[in-house]
C-alpha cells in the first residue's frame, strides 16, 4: 500500500473503533440496549450480517491486500481507484465520510439505535445533519468504505443499507405515524430537502 492508502486505512480503523465506542457511550447515556437487530417483527438478520461483513472488510481486507495481493482478478473498483490522485481523493472521502458519520451519530444522542424494533425508537431528531438527510450516518459510512474495500464488500454494504433503511422506514411510519410521514415528505432519504413545509415535528429515520 502507498503512504496515502495506509493513512486512509488507519482513518477507517479509527472510524470503526470510534463507531463502537460512541455506540457504547450513547447506550450508557440512554440507559437501555441499542442493539435491535434481534428484536421487532421485521427480519433483520441479513442486513445485520452484511453490515458485519462490510465493517470487518474495512479492517481486514486492506491487510490481506498488503500481505497477499488481490485474489480477485480484474476487480472493477480497485482498477477504477488506482493511482496517486485517486489515493488522495479516496483519503479525502474517508476523512469526510468518517466525520459526517460520527457527527451524525453523536447528534442523535440517546435516540441512537443499531437496527429497528417497534416501540424502541428514541426521541424526535430532525435538526443538524438530519435536516438535510434522513440517513446521514449511512451516507458517511458509505463514503468511508467505498474507497477502501473490494467491490463485493462494497456491494454488500449497499445492499445492507437499502434493506435496513426500508425496514426502518416501515417501522417508523407504523410507530410514529404522521410526524414521521411529514418528515419523510420534507427531507430526502439520502440528501436534500423537498421544499414542502411540515406543520408536524419529525423524526430521524436512522436508528443506526
Amino acid at each position: 500500500m502507498s503512504g496515502m492508502e495506509i493513512a486512509s486505512y488507519l482513518m477507517a480503523v479509527v472510524y470503526v473503533i470510534s463507531f463502537l465506542a460512541m455506540s457504547a457511550i450513547l447506550a450508557k447515556e440512554a440507559g437501555r440496549p441499542i442493539w435491535l437487530f434481534g428484536k421487532g417483527k421485521e427480519k433483520q438478520a441479513l442486513s445485520a450480517l452484511l453490515f458485519r461483513l462490510a465493517f470487518a472488510g474495512a479492517v481486514l481486507w486492506p491487510l490481506w491486500l498488503a500481505a497477499f495481493g488481490n485474489p480477485v482478478r480484474n476487480d472493477p473498483l480497485t482498477a477504477a481507484l488506482d493511482g496517486p490522485w485517486f489515493d488522495v481523493f479516496g483519503h479525502l472521502l474517508v476523512v469526510v465520510g468518517a466525520c459526517v458519520a460520527l457527527l451524525s451519530q453523536r447528534h442523535m444522542g440517546t435516540s441512537w439505535r443499531i437496527g429497528a424494533a417497534e416501540g424502541e425508537q428514541g426521541a424526535i431528531v430532525d435538526s443538524g445533519p438530519f435536516a438535510i438527510s434522513r440517513n446521514p450516518v449511512f451516507v458517511g459510512l458509505t463514503t468511508v468504505l467505498l474507497s477502501l474495500v473490494q467491490a463485493a464488500l462494497t456491494l454488500a454494504l449497499l445492499i445492507a443499507i437499502l434493506l435496513q433503511v426500508a425496514i426502518e422506514e416501515r417501522m417508523l411510519a407504523a410507530s410514529l405515524g404522521q410526524p414521521y410521514l411529514a418528515y419523510k415528505a420534507r427531507v430526502r432519504r439520502w440528501l436534500g430537502v423537498t421544499g414542502r413545509p411540515s406543520r408536524s415535528p419529525s423524526v430521524s429515520a436512522e436508528p443506526g
